[in-house]
Protein backbone atom coordinates (compact mmCIF):
# COMPACT_ATOMS: atom_id res chain seq x y z
CA UNK A 1 0.00 0.00 0.00
CA UNK A 2 1.42 3.36 -1.06
CA UNK A 3 0.45 6.18 1.32
CA UNK A 4 0.11 9.88 0.63
CA UNK A 5 0.42 12.19 3.64
CA UNK A 6 -0.78 15.77 3.20
CA UNK A 7 -0.85 18.50 5.85
CA UNK A 8 -3.07 21.56 5.59
CA UNK A 9 -3.22 24.53 7.95
CA UNK A 10 -6.73 25.87 8.42
CA UNK A 11 -6.49 29.61 7.70
CA UNK A 12 -7.83 31.34 10.79
CA UNK A 13 -7.16 35.04 10.98
CA UNK A 14 -4.78 34.72 13.91
CA UNK A 15 -2.34 32.49 12.06
CA UNK A 16 0.20 35.05 10.91
CA UNK A 17 3.50 33.76 9.52
CA UNK A 18 6.78 35.58 9.20
CA UNK A 19 7.27 36.13 5.46
CA UNK A 20 11.03 35.68 5.71
CA UNK A 21 11.18 32.55 7.85
CA UNK A 22 7.74 31.03 7.35
CA UNK A 23 7.49 30.58 11.10
CA UNK A 24 4.28 31.18 13.00
CA UNK A 25 4.73 34.51 14.77
CA UNK A 26 1.65 34.29 16.95
CA UNK A 27 2.54 31.17 18.91
CA UNK A 28 4.36 31.76 22.16
CA UNK A 29 5.24 29.90 25.29
CA UNK A 30 5.34 33.07 27.35
CA UNK A 31 3.09 33.26 30.40
CA UNK A 32 0.09 35.52 29.76
CA UNK A 33 0.44 38.79 31.64
CA UNK A 34 -2.67 38.20 33.74
CA UNK A 35 -1.36 34.82 34.94
CA UNK A 36 2.16 35.87 35.92
CA UNK A 37 1.21 36.47 39.55
CA UNK A 38 -0.57 33.27 40.51
CA UNK A 39 -0.11 32.29 44.14
CA UNK A 40 -0.42 28.54 43.54
CA UNK A 41 2.64 26.31 43.37
CA UNK A 42 0.85 24.40 40.60
CA UNK A 43 -2.09 25.40 38.41
CA UNK A 44 -3.91 24.15 35.31
CA UNK A 45 -6.70 25.41 33.08
CA UNK A 46 -8.21 22.63 30.96
CA UNK A 47 -10.79 22.32 28.21
CA UNK A 48 -13.10 19.92 30.04
CA UNK A 49 -14.54 18.48 26.83
CA UNK A 50 -11.25 17.44 25.23
CA UNK A 51 -8.76 17.37 28.11
CA UNK A 52 -6.54 19.85 26.31
CA UNK A 53 -4.36 21.97 28.59
CA UNK A 54 -4.97 25.65 27.87
CA UNK A 55 -2.56 26.93 30.52
CA UNK A 56 -0.36 25.33 33.12
CA UNK A 57 2.08 26.39 35.80
CA UNK A 58 4.10 23.41 37.03
CA UNK A 59 1.09 21.36 36.02
CA UNK A 60 2.84 18.00 36.39
CA UNK A 61 4.46 18.61 39.78
CA UNK A 62 3.32 15.95 42.26
CA UNK A 63 1.85 17.60 45.35
CA UNK A 64 -0.58 16.70 48.15
CA UNK A 65 -4.16 17.67 47.29
CA UNK A 66 -6.05 17.60 50.62
CA UNK A 67 -9.85 17.34 50.39
CA UNK A 68 -10.00 17.79 46.63
CA UNK A 69 -9.43 14.02 46.92
CA UNK A 70 -13.11 13.70 47.73
CA UNK A 71 -14.19 14.20 44.12
CA UNK A 72 -12.75 10.76 43.38
CA UNK A 73 -14.41 9.28 46.47
CA UNK A 74 -17.74 10.74 45.40
CA UNK A 75 -17.63 9.59 41.78
CA UNK A 76 -16.65 6.05 42.78
CA UNK A 77 -19.53 5.92 45.25
CA UNK A 78 -21.97 7.13 42.59
CA UNK A 79 -20.71 4.54 40.10
CA UNK A 80 -20.45 1.58 42.47
CA UNK A 81 -23.17 2.10 45.05
CA UNK A 82 -26.88 2.82 45.31
CA UNK A 83 -27.90 6.19 46.71
CA UNK A 84 -30.40 4.49 49.02
CA UNK A 85 -27.77 2.12 50.44
CA UNK A 86 -27.70 1.82 54.22
CA UNK A 87 -24.26 2.66 55.61
CA UNK A 88 -23.34 1.53 59.12
CA UNK A 89 -20.66 3.61 60.81
CA UNK A 90 -17.49 1.87 62.01
CA UNK A 91 -15.35 2.86 64.97
CA UNK A 92 -12.58 3.85 62.57
CA UNK A 93 -14.82 6.15 60.54
CA UNK A 94 -16.13 7.77 63.73
CA UNK A 95 -12.56 8.44 64.90
CA UNK A 96 -11.62 10.76 62.02
CA UNK A 97 -10.31 14.23 62.93
CA UNK A 98 -11.86 17.54 61.95
CA UNK A 99 -13.54 18.48 59.75
CA UNK A 100 -16.18 15.95 60.81
CA UNK A 101 -19.92 15.35 60.90
CA UNK A 102 -19.44 13.71 64.32
CA UNK A 103 -21.09 10.47 63.31
CA UNK A 104 -20.98 7.68 65.91
CA UNK A 105 -20.14 4.02 65.75
CA UNK A 106 -23.17 1.87 64.96
CA UNK A 107 -25.28 4.69 63.52
CA UNK A 108 -26.92 4.14 60.13
CA UNK A 109 -27.13 6.63 57.28
CA UNK A 110 -28.19 6.77 53.65
CA UNK A 111 -25.24 6.78 51.28
CA UNK A 112 -26.68 9.85 49.52
CA UNK A 113 -26.76 11.85 52.76
CA UNK A 114 -23.13 11.02 53.52
CA UNK A 115 -22.15 12.18 50.02
CA UNK A 116 -23.74 15.57 50.67
CA UNK A 117 -21.93 15.74 54.01
CA UNK A 118 -18.63 14.90 52.33
CA UNK A 119 -18.92 17.23 49.34
CA UNK A 120 -20.57 20.27 50.94
CA UNK A 121 -18.87 20.35 54.35
CA UNK A 122 -15.85 18.16 53.53
CA UNK A 123 -16.46 15.86 56.50
CA UNK A 124 -13.61 13.38 56.91
CA UNK A 125 -15.62 10.83 58.89
CA UNK A 126 -18.32 10.67 56.23
CA UNK A 127 -15.64 10.07 53.60
CA UNK A 128 -14.25 7.06 55.44
CA UNK A 129 -17.75 5.66 56.01
CA UNK A 130 -18.43 5.94 52.27
CA UNK A 131 -15.10 4.31 51.40
CA UNK A 132 -15.64 1.39 53.78
CA UNK A 133 -19.14 0.83 52.45
CA UNK A 134 -18.11 0.84 48.78
CA UNK A 135 -14.72 -0.86 49.04
CA UNK A 136 -15.03 -2.95 52.20
CA UNK A 137 -12.05 -1.16 53.75
CA UNK A 138 -10.13 2.07 53.29
CA UNK A 139 -7.21 0.13 51.82
CA UNK A 140 -9.38 -1.68 49.29
CA UNK A 141 -11.12 1.56 48.36
CA UNK A 142 -7.76 3.26 47.82
CA UNK A 143 -6.96 0.54 45.28
CA UNK A 144 -10.21 1.35 43.52
CA UNK A 145 -9.28 5.03 43.51
CA UNK A 146 -5.86 4.33 42.04
CA UNK A 147 -7.26 2.02 39.38
CA UNK A 148 -9.80 4.66 38.37
CA UNK A 149 -7.02 7.23 38.16
CA UNK A 150 -5.10 4.94 35.79
CA UNK A 151 -8.23 4.37 33.73
CA UNK A 152 -8.52 8.14 33.28
CA UNK A 153 -4.88 8.49 32.28
CA UNK A 154 -3.81 10.04 35.59
CA UNK A 155 -0.49 8.26 36.05
CA UNK A 156 1.05 10.78 38.46
CA UNK A 157 -1.68 10.38 41.07
CA UNK A 158 -1.50 8.14 44.13
CA UNK A 159 -4.39 7.83 46.60
CA UNK A 160 -3.91 6.58 50.15
CA UNK A 161 -6.92 8.08 51.93
CA UNK A 162 -10.50 8.73 50.78
CA UNK A 163 -10.67 12.11 52.54
CA UNK A 164 -7.34 13.66 51.53
CA UNK A 165 -5.65 13.64 54.92
CA UNK A 166 -1.89 13.53 54.47
CA UNK A 167 -0.65 9.94 54.44
CA UNK A 168 1.86 7.60 52.85
CA UNK A 169 1.98 3.89 52.06
CA UNK A 170 4.27 1.51 50.20
CA UNK A 171 3.17 3.09 46.92
CA UNK A 172 4.18 6.59 47.96
CA UNK A 173 2.60 9.65 49.49
CA UNK A 174 -0.97 10.78 48.90
CA UNK A 175 -0.50 13.16 45.97
CA UNK A 176 -1.53 14.24 42.49
CA UNK A 177 -0.76 16.90 39.91
CA UNK A 178 -2.88 19.88 38.94
CA UNK A 179 -3.23 18.32 35.49
CA UNK A 180 -4.41 14.96 36.84
CA UNK A 181 -6.79 16.63 39.29
CA UNK A 182 -8.35 18.71 36.51
CA UNK A 183 -8.69 15.57 34.39
CA UNK A 184 -10.50 13.72 37.19
CA UNK A 185 -12.87 16.66 37.65
CA UNK A 186 -13.52 16.79 33.89
CA UNK A 187 -14.60 13.16 34.11
CA UNK A 188 -16.85 13.87 37.10
CA UNK A 189 -18.69 16.54 35.10
CA UNK A 190 -20.27 13.79 33.00
CA UNK A 191 -22.23 12.55 36.02
CA UNK A 192 -25.41 14.57 36.57
CA UNK A 193 -25.79 13.42 40.18
CA UNK A 194 -22.28 14.59 40.95
CA UNK A 195 -23.17 18.03 39.60
CA UNK A 196 -26.44 18.06 41.53
CA UNK A 197 -24.76 17.22 44.84
CA UNK A 198 -21.82 19.59 44.49
CA UNK A 199 -23.99 22.42 43.18
CA UNK A 200 -26.39 22.32 46.15
CA UNK A 201 -26.07 25.29 48.52
CA UNK A 202 -27.51 23.64 51.63
CA UNK A 203 -28.85 20.23 52.59
CA UNK A 204 -30.51 18.69 55.66
CA UNK A 205 -30.93 15.05 56.66
CA UNK A 206 -31.29 12.62 59.57
CA UNK A 207 -29.73 9.31 60.47
CA UNK A 208 -31.92 6.35 59.51
CA UNK A 209 -33.13 5.90 63.10
CA UNK A 210 -34.19 9.57 63.09
CA UNK A 211 -32.38 10.30 66.35
CA UNK A 212 -30.14 13.07 65.01
CA UNK A 213 -30.57 15.86 62.46
CA UNK A 214 -27.89 17.60 60.42
CA UNK A 215 -27.58 20.62 58.13
CA UNK A 216 -24.79 21.08 55.61
CA UNK A 217 -23.72 24.24 53.80
CA UNK A 218 -21.63 24.40 50.65
CA UNK A 219 -18.15 25.85 51.19
CA UNK A 220 -17.51 26.33 47.48
CA UNK A 221 -17.60 30.13 47.34
CA UNK A 222 -17.11 30.08 43.58
CA UNK A 223 -20.77 29.10 43.17
CA UNK A 224 -21.80 32.52 44.44
CA UNK A 225 -18.84 34.40 42.99
CA UNK A 226 -19.36 33.32 39.37
CA UNK A 227 -22.71 32.71 37.69
CA UNK A 228 -21.08 30.24 35.32
CA UNK A 229 -19.66 28.06 38.13
CA UNK A 230 -20.76 24.41 37.88
CA UNK A 231 -19.03 22.57 40.68
CA UNK A 232 -15.90 22.50 42.79
CA UNK A 233 -14.13 21.17 45.85
CA UNK A 234 -11.90 22.95 48.33
CA UNK A 235 -9.12 21.42 50.38
CA UNK A 236 -6.53 22.19 53.05
CA UNK A 237 -3.93 20.34 55.09
CA UNK A 238 -0.69 21.51 56.63
CA UNK A 239 1.31 19.83 53.89
CA UNK A 240 -0.99 20.63 50.97
CA UNK A 241 -1.85 24.21 51.74
CA UNK A 242 -5.05 25.55 50.22
CA UNK A 243 -6.22 23.62 47.15
CA UNK A 244 -9.17 23.82 44.80
CA UNK A 245 -10.55 22.16 41.70
CA UNK A 246 -13.70 23.34 39.94
CA UNK A 247 -15.46 23.90 36.65
CA UNK A 248 -17.36 26.69 34.90
CA UNK A 249 -19.57 26.59 31.82
CA UNK A 250 -20.66 29.48 29.60
CA UNK A 251 -21.50 29.94 25.91
CA UNK A 252 -20.83 26.31 25.08
CA UNK A 253 -17.43 26.38 26.76
CA UNK A 254 -16.56 24.25 29.79
CA UNK A 255 -13.34 24.92 31.66
CA UNK A 256 -11.83 22.92 34.50
CA UNK A 257 -9.31 24.67 36.75
CA UNK A 258 -7.13 23.27 39.52
CA UNK A 259 -4.69 24.89 41.96
CA UNK A 260 -2.43 23.14 44.47
CA UNK A 261 -0.37 24.71 47.24
CA UNK A 262 -2.23 27.97 46.87
CA UNK A 263 -1.04 29.64 50.06
CA UNK A 264 -1.14 28.77 53.73
CA UNK A 265 -2.95 30.48 56.64
CA UNK A 266 -3.94 33.23 56.83
CA UNK A 267 -4.16 33.38 53.01
CA UNK A 268 -7.36 31.40 52.62
CA UNK A 269 -8.65 33.55 49.75
CA UNK A 270 -5.63 33.14 47.47
CA UNK A 271 -7.25 30.15 45.76
CA UNK A 272 -10.29 32.20 44.75
CA UNK A 273 -8.05 34.88 43.26
CA UNK A 274 -6.09 32.33 41.23
CA UNK A 275 -9.16 30.44 40.03
CA UNK A 276 -10.83 33.63 38.86
CA UNK A 277 -7.71 34.64 36.95
CA UNK A 278 -7.54 31.24 35.25
CA UNK A 279 -11.21 31.22 34.32
CA UNK A 280 -11.21 34.84 33.14
CA UNK A 281 -8.20 34.07 30.95
CA UNK A 282 -10.03 31.14 29.39
CA UNK A 283 -13.22 33.10 28.81
CA UNK A 284 -11.40 35.99 27.14
CA UNK A 285 -9.05 33.99 24.94
CA UNK A 286 -10.90 30.85 23.81
CA UNK A 287 -14.00 30.44 21.67
CA UNK A 288 -15.83 27.40 20.34
CA UNK A 289 -15.18 26.98 16.61
CA UNK A 290 -16.20 24.28 14.16
CA UNK A 291 -12.91 23.42 12.46
CA UNK A 292 -14.08 20.48 10.34
CA UNK A 293 -13.17 20.78 6.65
CA UNK A 294 -16.41 19.98 4.86
CA UNK A 295 -16.66 18.83 1.26
CA UNK A 296 -13.08 17.66 0.78
CA UNK A 297 -12.95 14.94 -1.89
CA UNK A 298 -10.38 12.16 -1.95
CA UNK A 299 -8.81 10.95 -5.18
CA UNK A 300 -9.56 7.32 -5.95
CA UNK A 301 -6.87 4.89 -4.88
CA UNK A 302 -5.33 2.70 -7.58
CA UNK A 303 -5.84 -1.03 -7.03
CA UNK A 304 -2.96 -3.39 -7.83
CA UNK A 305 -3.88 -6.87 -9.12
CA UNK A 306 -7.56 -6.05 -8.87
CA UNK A 307 -10.52 -6.69 -11.14
CA UNK A 308 -11.04 -2.94 -11.11
CA UNK A 309 -8.29 -0.35 -11.54
CA UNK A 310 -9.36 1.90 -8.67
CA UNK A 311 -11.60 2.33 -5.66
CA UNK A 312 -13.16 5.38 -4.02
CA UNK A 313 -12.25 6.65 -0.55
CA UNK A 314 -14.70 8.23 1.90
CA UNK A 315 -14.79 9.75 5.37
CA UNK A 316 -17.84 10.56 7.45
CA UNK A 317 -18.44 14.28 7.86
CA UNK A 318 -19.42 15.67 11.23
CA UNK A 319 -19.17 18.85 13.24
CA UNK A 320 -15.88 19.20 15.13
CA UNK A 321 -16.25 22.03 17.61
CA UNK A 322 -13.27 22.81 19.82
CA UNK A 323 -12.07 25.61 22.05
CA UNK A 324 -9.67 27.57 19.87
CA UNK A 325 -7.50 30.49 20.98
CA UNK A 326 -6.14 33.34 18.90
CA UNK A 327 -2.64 31.87 18.96
CA UNK A 328 -3.63 28.30 18.19
CA UNK A 329 -2.62 26.70 14.91
CA UNK A 330 -5.03 24.14 13.50
CA UNK A 331 -3.58 21.54 11.14
CA UNK A 332 -5.33 18.76 9.22
CA UNK A 333 -3.14 15.80 8.26
CA UNK A 334 -4.51 13.49 5.54
CA UNK A 335 -2.91 10.05 5.69
CA UNK A 336 -4.55 8.34 2.71
CA UNK A 337 -3.41 5.62 0.28
CA UNK A 338 -2.52 6.28 -3.34
CA UNK A 339 -2.69 2.58 -4.12
CA UNK A 340 -3.99 -0.61 -2.53
CA UNK A 341 -3.30 -4.30 -3.08
CA UNK A 342 -6.30 -6.44 -4.02
CA UNK A 343 -8.44 -7.84 -2.59
CA UNK A 344 -9.99 -4.66 -1.21
CA UNK A 345 -13.07 -4.95 0.98
CA UNK A 346 -15.94 -2.50 1.17
CA UNK A 347 -15.71 -0.13 4.18
CA UNK A 348 -12.14 -1.23 4.82
CA UNK A 349 -10.17 1.15 7.05
CA UNK A 350 -7.23 2.26 4.92
CA UNK A 351 -6.21 5.68 6.23
CA UNK A 352 -6.92 8.53 8.61
CA UNK A 353 -7.45 12.26 8.91
CA UNK A 354 -5.97 13.91 12.00
CA UNK A 355 -6.98 17.29 13.40
CA UNK A 356 -4.09 18.83 15.34
CA UNK A 357 -4.34 21.97 17.47
CA UNK A 358 -1.00 23.57 18.34
CA UNK A 359 0.80 20.25 18.10
CA UNK A 360 -1.76 18.15 20.00
CA UNK A 361 -3.89 15.57 18.17
CA UNK A 362 -7.50 16.36 19.05
CA UNK A 363 -9.43 14.04 16.71
CA UNK A 364 -8.68 11.18 14.33
CA UNK A 365 -11.18 10.19 11.63
CA UNK A 366 -10.83 6.85 9.79
CA UNK A 367 -10.82 6.80 5.97
CA UNK A 368 -12.71 3.89 4.39
CA UNK A 369 -13.02 2.34 0.95
CA UNK A 370 -16.29 3.14 -0.83
CA UNK A 371 -16.51 -0.33 -2.37
CA UNK A 372 -14.77 -3.66 -2.78
CA UNK A 373 -12.42 -4.96 -5.48
CA UNK A 374 -11.74 -8.66 -5.96
CA UNK A 375 -8.26 -9.93 -6.71
CA UNK A 376 -7.31 -11.12 -10.19
CA UNK A 377 -6.87 -14.93 -10.18
CA UNK A 378 -6.44 -17.78 -12.73
CA UNK A 379 -10.15 -18.29 -13.37
CA UNK A 380 -10.74 -14.57 -13.84
CA UNK A 381 -7.93 -14.39 -16.41
CA UNK A 382 -9.25 -17.46 -18.24
CA UNK A 383 -12.73 -15.97 -18.40
CA UNK A 384 -11.35 -12.71 -19.81
CA UNK A 385 -9.53 -14.65 -22.55
CA UNK A 386 -12.63 -16.62 -23.46
CA UNK A 387 -14.76 -13.48 -23.61
CA UNK A 388 -12.17 -11.88 -25.86
CA UNK A 389 -12.59 -14.71 -28.36
CA UNK A 390 -16.34 -14.08 -28.43
CA UNK A 391 -17.58 -17.39 -27.15
CA UNK A 392 -20.59 -15.64 -25.69
CA UNK A 393 -21.46 -14.98 -22.09
CA UNK A 394 -24.04 -17.80 -21.86
CA UNK A 395 -21.56 -20.38 -23.13
CA UNK A 396 -18.86 -19.14 -20.77
CA UNK A 397 -21.23 -19.19 -17.80
CA UNK A 398 -22.24 -22.76 -18.64
CA UNK A 399 -18.59 -23.78 -18.98
CA UNK A 400 -17.66 -22.30 -15.60
CA UNK A 401 -20.54 -23.98 -13.76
Amino acid sequence: MLLLILTFVIPLKAYAKDEATGENTNQTTETPEELKKLYALSAVLMDADTGRILYEKNGQDELPMASTTKIMTCILALENGSLEDEVTISAYAASMPDVQLNIRQGERYRLLDLLYSMMLESHNDSSVAVAEHIGGSVEAFAKMMNQKARDLGCYQTHFVTPNGLDAEDEGGRHSTTAEDLARIMSYCLKNEKFLEITGTQNYSFQDLDKKRSFSCYNHNALLSMMESALTGKTGFTGMAGYCYVGAVRADGRTFTAAVLGCGWPPHKTYKWSDIRKLVDYGMRNYEVKDIFEYGRQFENAAVVNGRSDEVGLVMEEEELSLLIGEKDQVEVVYDVPQSLEAPVYEHQNVGSVRYIVSGEVMKVYPVYTAGGVEKVDYLYCLRQILEKFCLGVDVIDLWFQ
